[in-house]
């Protein structure tokens, strides 16, 4: 059979006779295995795309530079915890009103900045031990906090961390040559050109205007910042760049330490009449910095004793500065970039962003609220692929600043990165995905340290696989599934061997520890999970839980999904998985509603705060085990009874889509713009919801609209988690269905 339509695009998917083509294109094998396999590809690609592929045919294509521009961010003062960002996905930087980190140390950040403390004196990673804990009579070590040796245990907590490349800012003086405060700028405004990533900040000094642009290189660490101002010229405008020390403090907003100088280095390496390199070590970590600047000036280290890492540059006899800082982990070679290339650059990447994957735009609804929902979707939008479109998993607070330490959480992965692959964006999720095989080794020897099979993934870790010891980390389990539904996306949208292939064995070794991981009780003749088990909502007893309703819920899923990996190639049913699967305990209830886990005491009285996760089984994740009519049942308890001032930013839409996967749309859209403080979004679309930013409130909002405008397995209509009494106009486009 021939290839037909191989190159062409419908809705910015490849169509589906480029897939039934591809399948077909190699000379089959006269084999069972390789007609299941295209069988099972051609399948996938007939239900998939046919909605996939889908666009609301009644509004032609979306302007989507105007549902952009409409919600440009323009400030008049800095907000010290909200900087505005540029950045790539891998490295960004915040700024003040300046343009540059002039008067607040906001971050500079990025996926490889990680330092180690030296190790205290007479302590060894040896010496930590965890803890043993009686599990259904077996006696087994978890990476629990070691009271027995607390040194190691909260060195391994701290280490490693993320830590800030540096400080870039204006020395502005006043005219009487004392240096300006933020108070004494007049007229003062930025706006964040979205479409473009360039912010423009304009201000004026004792009556001389000041603009500046600043930008951030699409391939590289790399800002660029151009100025235009008389204070330029009359030598009361200069740039510099500071280096402070990595500090220990988890929940900064500002992660340097200016005050240990002696414990690290900024030295030049490197310096031309139009470009410098310095050299940094912090400890065993070190990295380069490289200045490059296209306007007259030069490039020299602070005078004074009193900042030992603090260098400037000075403009000579011109009104304006171009420049570049470039930070990376191994001395550059080759041109640096420049000012102007990095807002050309800059420019091209996200105008290319904004037109790949899917848009959605609101403007045509009757319901006052429509701008701002669609205000968050633009914003969240481009801090997610500011902060979070890197090689590693991102923290919670992205690279605006560090929440525990900066370390990235694997039962979180779902809530930051879900939403790139509905979007149509996958790529940007895919490349992070990578630790799961990456990982896989050291997964496996966990899992053994716990006597059991498979690959037993961390709860919370950095740039290596190394447990922090904590409770919750040591007993969390609902990130196990995770790797089986990020694999099933993949091969839902690229149904081919080269999939199967990438994700099989992370598919079946998560599968073989959920297996493992359940207990058979003799007495009630099915599996059981825990104790002891950290449930999402890491509120009950650990050494007291039995049978979370999420984690079951997520179980089934995940076995049910593994076997169906097997199937495609062709190999027969695991039956360790089906007889868990079979007889896993059933969701929980009391009182002919579903509750978070079996026999909890006081449901409704007691915990009815943190993540409401029973809301999770039918929305988030597709419904293995769930009775709709219970849930329906649960879910408008949940709505009368949660303390909704007492949980996190993602449980709203994770509420939406429940809502939504049960026909009540209104309540769908009620919870995306519920007015929480759990729930808002800033002026630069950084969102509460956990230590501030959280970015998993902007991941949650994203996955929850493309679910309710594009649908879900089994969903029926146009933008069915929307209303459909002429109160919303939902014009969407290159959505992909959620499993």
């Amino acid at each position: 059979m021939f290839k037909i339509c191989l190159r062409k695009m419908v809705f910015g998917k490849p169509c589906l006779f480029y897939y039934l083509g591809t399948a077909l294109k190699p000379k089959l094998k006269n084999t069972f295995m390789r007609h299941a396999l295209c069988a099972g590809m051609l399948a996938a690609s007939l239900v998939f795309l046919l909605s996939a592929c889908h666009s609301d045919s009644r509004t032609g294509t979306i302007d989507r530079r105007s549902v952009v521009d409409r919600h440009k961010v323009v400030t008049t003062q800095t907000n010290p915890k909200s900087p505005a960002q540029v950045g790539n996905g891998e490295f960004a930087m915040g700024v003040d009103i300046t343009g540059l980190q002039t008067f607040v140390p906001f971050n500079t950040l990025s996926n490889w900045s990680w330092h180690t403390f030296p190790l205290p004196e007479g302590v060894q990673i040896s010496d930590y031990q965890g803890r043993v804990f009686d599990t259904h009579g077996k006696q087994i070590r978890y990476e629990v906090f070691d009271d027995k040796h607390p040194e190691i245990s909260q060195w391994l907590a701290e280490n490693p961390h993320r830590f800030t490349l540096g400080r870039l800012g204006f020395e502005i003086l006043k005219a009487d040559g004392q240096p300006a405060q933020e108070s004494d700028l007049k007229d003062a405004r930025q706006e964040i050109d979205l479409w473009s990533g360039i912010i423009t900040s304009t201000f004026s000094l004792d009556g001389q205007s000041v603009t500046v642009r600043t930008a951030c290189h699409p391939d590289q660490d790399a800002i660029g910042v151009t100025v235009e101002s008389p204070l330029v010229a009359q030598g009361r405008m200069s740039v510099f760049l500071d280096f402070p020390y990595p500090t220990t403090r988890q929940f900064a907003d500002y992660l340097g330490d200016y005050t240990k100088p002696e414990l690290h280095s900024a030295v030049i390496v490197d310096q031309t009449g139009e470009s410098a390199v310095i050299e940094r070590t912090l400890d065993t970590t070190q990295y380069f910095t490289a200045v490059k600047w296209t306007s007259a000036g030069k490039f020299e280290p602070a005078i004074l004793d009193s900042m030992p890492h603090r260098f400037y540059f000075k403009p000579d006899g011109t009104d304006k500065i171009a420049l570049t800082c470039t930070f990376s982990e191994a001395r550059p070679e080759g041109e640096l970039a420049v000012a102007a290339d990095v807002f050309v650059k800059s420019s091209e990447a996200w105008v290319n962003y904004w037109n790949s994957g899917a848009a959605i735009d609101l403007s045509g609804s009757k319901d006052p609220r429509w701008k701002e929902l669609e205000r968050r979707i633009v914003l969240s939008q481009y801090v997610m692929r500011v902060n979070e479109a890197g090689s590693l998993p991102p923290q919670e607070s992205g690279l605006v600043n560090n929440g525990w330490y900066g370390r990235f959480h694997f039962e979180m992965i779902w809530w930051h990165g879900v939403h790139y692959a509905l979007w149509n964006r996958w790529p940007l999720f895919d490349k992070s995905l990578h630790i799961y095989r990456d990982y896989l080794p050291t997964s496996i020897a966990r899992a053994q340290r716990l006597g059991r099979g498979g690959a037993k993934w961390p709860k919370c870790t950095a740039d290596f696989d190394r447990e922090w010891p904590c409770w919750a980390h040591g007993f969390l389990i609902w990130q196990q599934p995770h790797p089986i539904y990020f694999a099933e996306q993949d091969y839902l949208m690229h149904p081919s061997q080269e999939t199967l292939d990438k994700w099989k064995d992370v598919v079946f070794a998560s599968a073989d520890y959920m297996a493992d991981y359940a207990y058979y009780d003799d007495k009630k003749g099915e599996y059981v999970l825990g104790p002891p088990v950290v449930i999402v909502s890491e509120n009950t007893d650990a050494l007291a839980t039995t049978n979370p309703i999420f984690e079951l819920g997520y179980f089934r899923y995940g076995l049910r999904t593994a076997q169906k990996w097997r199937e495609r190639l062709g190999m027969p049913q695991n039956e360790k998985w089906a007889d868990v699967y079979d007889k896993l305990a059933p969701l929980p209830m009391q009182d002919s509603v579903y509750v978070t886990y079996e026999g909890i005491p006081e449901m409704w009285t007691k915990y009815t705060y943190e993540h409401p996760a029973l809301t999770g089984v039918l929305g988030m994740l597709p419904g293995d085990g769930v009775d709709t009519t219970t849930f329906v049942r649960t879910l408008d308890k949940v709505m009368n009874e949660w303390q909704f001032n007492k949980i996190w930013g993602w449980d709203f839409p994770m509420m939406a889509m429940a809502a939504a996967r049960t026909g009540q749309p209104e309540l769908a859209v009620d919870l995306l713009l519920h007015d929480s403080e759990g729930f808002q979004f800033d002026e630069h679309g950084l969102a509460t919801g956990g230590p501030f930013p959280y970015f998993p409130s902007n991941g949650g909002l994203l996955t929850a609209v493309a679910m309710m405008a594009q649908g879900w397995t089994g969903s029926e209509g146009e933008a069915p988690g929307f209303p459909k009494d002429g109160s919303w106009s939902v014009r969407y486009e290159n959505f992909v269905p959620m499993q």
